[in-house]
């Protein structure tokens, strides 16, 4: 709605994953070349962990894109809410398994086939799960059995990506996933933006969506967006996206505090330090005043 009004060729703040405007932050960089390393270097299991809206789905996506460059075969669950039974139909469909897929032996002997093939013409086979942290018991057990699909030649023929949410590090801990912990030789971990990364961040897809010199966003606006969204990417897209549609509601080629006061009150976003901002400094009127400490006060 507001792209023309800033000049902009896309929305610079899609809330979709998408790797085009991935903001190659250190720890970002770290995580893609631990997810293309332990691929390449044939390392059964890696697991990527991080908070909600840090950004290990772009991570994903971002790996996808590097599979199908090399044209390497992989299966991609994003619904983990999935019984064993799905779990294996899932697998048969997006690797195009000829045979039953209501059939866990069959898809098992389908499976091993390809991998045995894959690996004998120098490819691997990757299965990358989404949202792994609300996998069920037998569907993680499931998975470290096919982690023992190997060749004492070719090595580990099925690399597994796990990506989740802290969770998945402390449902691994449990005593009865201990064989799967053992497995994992690889583990990313993301966390919330710094300001400076925050800033960059912003500057980054703005830059990307058509505006080198980014002039919408005032540095008291910027700081005051890092802290409300936490340094969290997913909020970061959200508020700025606001911030630009309240802007261009006004026509105004400059967000304000007010605006982000506004936005913010909108998206009912709390964060550290809100409410004792919020609260009106006592006077020494008050301070002599009992009954002012009873009386309602305007924010």
């Amino acid at each position: 709605m507001y792209n023309a009004f800033f000049g902009f060729r896309e929305n610079p703040f899609n809330l979709s994953p998408d790797p085009a405007f991935l903001y190659r932050s250190p720890q970002h960089e770290e995580a893609l070349a631990n997810l293309i390393y332990g691929v390449h270097s044939r390392k059964g299991f890696i697991v990527l962990t991080g908070e909600v809206g840090t950004g290990k789905t772009t991570m994903l996506e971002c790996l996808r894109d590097y599979l199908e460059s090399q044209y390497i075969e992989f299966a991609f669950l994003f619904n983990s809410r999935i019984n064993t039974e799905q779990f294996f139909e899932m697998i048969a469909y997006d690797l195009d398994l000829r045979c039953s897929v209501k059939s866990k032996t069959e898809v098992l002997f389908a499976l091993n086939h390809l991998l045995i093939q894959q690996a004998n013409e120098g490819r691997t086979t990757v299965l990358i799960v989404d949202e792994a942290h609300n996998l069920d018991w037998d569907v993680l057990e499931e998975i470290r059995l096919l982690g023992n699909l190997e060749n004492p030649r070719l090595g580990k023929l099925l690399q597994i990506v796990l990506a989740g949410q802290p969770e998945l590090d402390r449902k691994l801990d449990a005593p009865n996933l201990r064989q799967l912990k053992q497995r994992i030789v690889l583990r990313c971990s993301l966390t919330p933006f710094s300001l400076a990364e925050s800033n960059e961040y912003i500057c980054s897809r703005l830059k990307k969506a058509g505006m080198p010199d980014q002039t919408v966003f005032p540095d008291e606006v910027l700081k005051e967006v890092h802290l409300r969204s936490q340094g969290i990417p997913r909020l970061i897209n959200a508020i700025c996206d606001n911030l630009l549609l309240t802007a261009f509601a006004v026509e105004k080629k400059v967000t304000t505090l007010t605006m982000l006061d506004e936005v913010c009150k909108d998206m009912r976003l709390d964060w550290p330090g809100r409410r004792s901002r919020a609260r009106a400094p006592i006077t020494i009127e008050d301070a002599t005043d009992p009954a002012s400490f009873f009386s309602p006060r305007e924010p």
